[in-house]
């Protein structure tokens, strides 16, 4: 009788615990706000807002965007977030004016209801990561053959760049025509999107069927997402978006400070200012505060560099540039500092195995930051070299030239009094109490010395 008693309360309770969780999460809508380039930054923020949004068991989540694009291997981790994403995913480009560039268009494509507010654009999703400028791509304006993605020249052959162009853009339209299979949206556009960089606008994406849903605000796209019915993790489920608490989640310290170091330039920046760090503290123990920064900034570096798909190549080049221009400053010879800033040039633009907007190398900063390494290896060594043909002013060499005071002397040899202290001393030539002389040598601690000539006088007639 008790087994059956707990049996009954456990079903009479069940449902009321399920149906509060249903009115728990059917109160609470998280907007994740993607603005600027897609990277790790905007991955690690939209991998992070997901897993907010299970642990407070929220109904929905808005993936607001305004981005130009970014990089591939950041775009396909967040996508791949979303499509595992137990919550529903509303990918909502706003406010008025924003876009959906690129990388955002795939990621628009992959939510599982698409929205634009009024006045925004999406499109233009060309892959141009394998070079500084997308070329004419196949089934672009610019070819007249049709075929679509089989572009050859004269001899019937794709010359290379085209043919690795085309292997990209391939791939880029099966990924994009898949998910608009997924999600139902016009794949054949989407196809246009890559291979002609096609955009639209957003009464012209809903025209075509590329979104569900044009939006003034979040709280009108709420409105209008209500009952709608979508796939989430291989389930259907009826969107209940009506009387949500809408809640911005923001983007933590750690977000924000990968956002800017993992820009290329601030990396390259960073990883100049570690080395040199380490270097002014080696030359100077003791000084603290350059091996301090540095170590912090060349982490950084490392680190936002791990974090990049860098080209290893690229960046052992712009090490060795940099130890060429470090040698460079302890040792000046021509060679060494005209290596070092060829090395370090060739590396800048090696770096970057795949770019995309806001993740390109500004050759600007990258020659600013050469030539100041440069010129910090030429004034060390001008002033090395300086040092250097100075007189020494400690040691036996500071000596020669040194004026000294004959106290005895026997044959070739007696002692003398110089830096305030007696030596012995020896000469070629004979010398006696009270002859000036000079230190021409010092071995063993006996000074070599010589009789000083006498100062001439000039006989010049005076006017």
């Amino acid at each position: 009788m008790a087994l059956l008693a707990a049996a009954l309360v456990t079903a009479a309770f069940a449902p009321l615990s399920s149906a509060g969780e249903a009115s728990e999460r059917a109160k609470l809508v998280l907007i994740i706000d993607v603005d600027g380039a897609i990277g790790p930054a905007s991955a690690r923020q939209l991998k992070e807002g997901l897993a907010t949004a299970v642990e407070r068991n929220a109904e929905v989540v808005i993936l607001e965007m305004n981005t130009p694009g970014g990089l591939a291997t950041s775009m396909r981790e967040m996508i791949a977030d979303i499509l595992a994403s137990p919550i529903p995913v509303i990918g909502y480009v706003a406010p008025s004016g924003a876009h959906a560039a690129s990388a955002g268009t795939y990621i628009l494509y992959a939510t599982h209801l698409a929205a634009m507010a009024p006045g925004t654009n999406l499109g233009a999703a060309t892959p141009v990561e394998l070079g500084g400028s997308p070329s004419p791509l196949p089934g672009g304006g610019d070819n007249k053959s049709g075929e679509g993605g089989d572009q050859k020249n004269a001899t019937g052959t794709h010359p290379p760049g085209d043919a690795m162009m085309a292997k990209v853009t391939n791939d880029a339209v099966a990924f994009i025509r898949s998910l608009a299979e997924l999600r139902g949206r016009n794949a054949d556009w989407a196809e246009k999107a890559v291979r002609e960089a096609a955009s639209l606008s957003a009464t012209a994406a809903l025209q075509q069927h590329v979104i569900e849903i044009i939006a003034r605000d979040p709280a009108d796209l709420l409105q209008q997402a209500n009952g709608r019915t979508v796939e989430v993790a291989g389930r259907k489920d009826v969107l209940a978006t009506k009387d949500l608490t809408v809640e911005t989640l923001e983007a933590g310290g750690l977000i924000r400070l990968l956002s800017i170091i993992t820009d290329p330039n601030v990396a390259i920046i960073l990883l100049l200012v570690g080395v040199y760090g380490l270097v002014f503290e080696f030359s100077s123990p003791g000084m603290v505060a350059p091996g301090v920064i540095g170590t912090l900034a060349l982490l950084l570096a490392l680190y936002a560099l791990d974090l990049l798909p860098i080209n290893f190549a690229g960046l052992a080049l712009m090490l060795l540039g940099i130890a060429f221009l470090v040698m460079e400053a302890f040792n000046p010879t021509v060679v060494l500092g005209l290596g070092g800033v060829a090395a370090f040039l060739l590396g800048a633009a090696m770096l970057l195995r795949v770019r995309g907007p806001g993740f390109e190398l500004s050759w600007f900063v990258v020659g600013i930051a050469a030539a100041l390494t440069l010129g910090l290896a030429l004034l060390s060594g001008s002033y090395l070299w300086a040092a250097r043909r100075r007189p020494s002013r400690v040691g036996a060499q500071a000596m020669n030239g040194l004026p000294v005071e004959i106290i005895d002397w026997s044959g070739d040899e007696g002692h003398v009094f110089a830096q305030g202290e007696r030596w012995r001393a020896k000469a070629d030539e004979p010398l006696a109490p009270g002859d000036s002389a000079e230190v021409v040598g010092v071995k063993d601690l006996v000074l070599t010395v010589r009789r000083r000539p006498a100062p001439q006088i000039s006989n010049g007639a005076s006017r």
